[in-house]
C-alpha cells in the first residue's frame, strides 16, 4: 500500500520537557513514577509480596533447601524490579503468571519426574545421615546395672527438656542439647527442683505432654556412644545406648551383641551378609526399576495389565456411551414436531447439574447389594452384586458414568446441531435422500468438526475419571495377592492414588512412574486425535 499523497499531521507542540531536557511520555504517568494513590497501592502489594519471600527464604535456609531460597530470592528481585522499573512495566502482566507457571505446572511435573527415578517411600523418606541416626535411635537399649537418675521434666519456649543431678552437678539437656551443667540450679534430696531459664512443669502439664515426654531422648554427652537419657515415667531418667554402632570410615553399622556387619547396598538399606535389612533406609537413584516392576514383578504385573486395559475400555466407552445417547436426545429434541422441548431439555441436564461426587455416592447406596434401592425395589429383593462382583462393579461404573456424562454430550451436539444450516439438509431431502443417508453422509460429518476436539478432552478426562472410581468402588472389589491395595475397577489414575497414599506401605517412586505413564498415553492420544481432527475439517 503505497503513502503518496497521504497527509501527515505535525503536532502544534512538542512534548513537554522535564527539568532535566528529556521528552515526558506515557510511562511517566505510569504508577511507577508518579505519586498517586495507585502507587502506593502498588507498594503495599509488593512490600507483602517481597515481606513472604524474605520469610520463604530464611525458612529455606534453615532447612538448607538451596534451590528454593534461589528461586524465591530470584522471584523477590524480579517482583521488584518490574514493577517499580520503567523498563520492567510490559512484563507485569506476565510475571505473575510465569511464577504459578514454574511452581505449579513445572516444578510439579520436574518432581514427579525426579521421585519417579527414586526409591522415595516409607522406609525411606530421608537421607542418609538423618536414616543413620534413625536407626541407632530405634536400635536404643537400657544399659543394664546403669543408675537411676530422679528426674525433673523443664520447658524452655516450648521446648521439653530434662534436669538431673550428675556427680553431684545439676545438668539440664534436651533432644538438641546434651546434658550440661547449669549455674545456679536448687537441688533437693538428690532431685533438680528450679532451674534458672527454666519452668519446672507441673503433674498436669506432664500428663498434658505425655507423648512428647516418654518419646523424648536427651544425649547424654555429645558423644554420640554415651548414650542418652529416657525415662518412662518422668521420675526417673535411665541410660540408654543403641546395640549397633555406625563405623562412618567402613560406612557400615555393627551390631556389637552379635557382631553382625551391615553394609549399604544399591536400594539405599543396610544389609547384613544373609540380607537382613536394617530399617528405615534413605533415598537412592534406582534408574528404571520403577517403570518396569509393573511388567516384571508378578505380584503386579497381571493385575496392572488388567488395568491399563480397563483404564482404555472406561474411557472409551464412557466417550461412546454418553455421546451417542447424547446426540440421539439432541437429535431427537432438535425436531421441532416434538412438543415441550424445552420442558425436556432442562430435565435431562438435571444430572450435569449435580456434583459428580455426590452423585457417585448416591449411586453406591443405590446399588447396594443387601439395602440398595436398585435391588430392593426395582429388582423385587435380588440379590445382585453390583459392586462386588468384578464385572458387574465394571458394568455399574460405565452405567453410571452414562448418567452423569450424557447431558454434557446433549448440550454439546444440541449446539453442534442448530448450527449445521438447514438449507443444506432440506436440499438432500428434496433430493430423495433417506434421514439415514442424511444423518450418515452430511449431518454426522457435519457435527464432528464441532464435537471432535470435545470428544478427545471427554477422554482424556474419563482416563483420569478418579472421583467417579474412588466414590463409587474404591477401585474394589481388590485383587488378591497383589502388595498394594487395588481393584477390578481400579484405572490408572486411581491406581496411582492406591499405591501413593492408599495402601500401608507407601510408594511415592513408583506412584509417580505410573503417573509419567499416564501423562505420555495421554499425551500421545491427544495428539493422534487432533490430527484426525485436522482431516474431518478438510471434508
Amino acid at each position: 500500500m503505497s503513502h503518496q499523497g497521504t497527509q501527515v499531521e505535525i503536532p502544534d507542540e512538542a512534548p513537554p520537557r522535564t527539568p532535566s531536557g528529556r521528552r515526558t511520555g506515557v510511562g511517566d504517568t505510569s504508577h511507577a513514577r508518579s505519586w498517586s494513590r495507585g502507587f502506593f497501592v502498588k507498594l503495599a502489594v509488593v512490600a507483602i509480596a517481597d515481606a513472604v519471600s524474605v520469610y520463604g527464604i530464611l525458612t529455606a535456609v534453615a532447612v538448607q533447601s538451596w534451590g528454593v531460597a534461589a528461586f524465591l530470592l530470584a522471584a523477590l528481585v524480579a517482583i521488584t524490579w518490574v514493577y517499580f522499573s520503567r523498563r520492567g512495566l510490559p512484563a507485569k502482566y506476565l510475571l505473575p503468571g510465569l511464577l504459578f507457571l514454574l511452581v505449579y505446572q513445572l516444578f510439579v511435573m520436574g518432581y514427579t519426574a525426579y521421585v519417579a527415578f527414586t526409591n522415595y517411600g516409607d522406609g525411606h523418606n530421608s537421607t542418609k545421615s538423618d536414616a543413620v541416626a534413625q536407626i541407632l535411635v530405634q536400635n536404643e537399649k537400657r544399659v543394664e546395672g546403669s543408675a537411676t537418675y530422679p528426674l525433673t521434666v523443664v520447658d524452655k519456649a516450648g521446648t521439653v527438656g530434662f534436669a538431673v543431678v550428675v556427680d553431684g552437678k545439676a545438668e539440664v539437656g534436651s533432644a538438641s542439647q546434651p546434658l550440661t551443667a547449669v549455674d545456679g540450679a536448687t537441688v533437693d534430696g538428690g532431685k533438680v527442683t528450679a532451674v534458672p531459664g527454666w519452668q519446672v512443669l507441673d503433674f498436669a502439664s506432664i500428663a498434658g505432654r505425655q507423648d512428647e515426654i516418654v518419646n523424648l531422648r536427651v544425649p547424654f554427652s555429645s558423644n554420640p556412644d554415651d548414650g542418652s537419657l529416657r525415662t518412662q515415667d518422668a521420675q526417673n531418667g535411665y541410660l540408654y545406648r543403641s546395640a549397633l554402632t555406625y563405623d562412618a570410615a567402613a560406612d557400615s553399622m555393627t551390631d556389637t551383641s552379635t557382631g553382625t556387619v551391615y553394609r549399604p547396598d544399591s536400594r539405599g538399606s543396610f544389609v547384613s551378609p544373609d540380607g537382613t535389612a536394617l530399617t528405615p533406609g534413605w533415598r537412592v537413584a534406582v534408574g528404571f526399576s520403577n517403570f518396569t516392576q509393573m511388567f516384571t514383578d508378578s505380584r503386579l504385573s497381571g493385575p496392572f495389565t488388567q488395568i491399563l486395559v480397563w483404564t482404555f475400555v472406561f474411557a472409551g466407552l464412557s466417550v461412546l456411551t454418553t455421546f451417542a445417547l447424547g446426540l440421539f436426545l439432541a437429535i431427537t429434541f432438535n425436531d421441532p414436531r416434538v412438543r415441550g422441548r424445552r420442558v425436556y431439555r432442562s430435565l435431562l441436564i438435571l444430572p450435569y447439574a449435580f456434583p459428580a461426587f455426590l452423585s457417585a455416592l448416591v449411586w453406591r447406596g443405590m446399588l447396594n447389594q443387601r439395602f440398595g434401592y436398585v435391588n430392593e425395589v426395582l429388582l423385587g429383593g435380588a440379590n445382585v452384586p453390583w459392586l462386588t462382583d468384578g464385572t458387574l462393579a465394571k458394568v455399574s461404573v460405565l452405567m453410571v458414568n452414562l448418567w452423569l456424562g450424557f447431558p454434557y454430550m446433549f448440550l454439546v451436539c444440541t449446539g453442534a446441531l442448530q448450527s449445521i444450516p438447514t438449507d443444506i439438509i432440506e436440499s438432500a431431502r428434496m433430493d430423495g435422500a433417506s434421514p439415514f443417508r442424511i444423518f450418515r453422509s452430511m449431518t454426522l460429518p457435519l457435527l464432528m468438526i464441532s464435537v471432535a476436539p470435545l470428544l478427545i478432552s471427554s477422554f482424556a478426562f474419563n482416563f483420569n475419571n478418579f472421583s467417579l472410581i474412588y466414590m463409587l468402588t474404591g477401585g474394589g472389589p481388590s485383587f488378591t495377592g497383589t502388595p498394594v491395595l487395588i481393584g477390578h475397577t481400579d484405572i490408572l489414575i486411581s491406581m496411582v492414588y492406591a499405591v501413593a497414599f492408599g495402601s500401608g506401605l507407601k510408594q511415592y517412586g513408583l506412584a509417580s512412574a505410573v503417573s509419567i505413564l499416564i501423562f505420555i498415553v495421554v499425551g500421545l492420544i491427544s495428539w493422534w486425535g487432533f490430527r484426525r481432527t485436522r482431516t474431518l475439517e478438510e471434508l
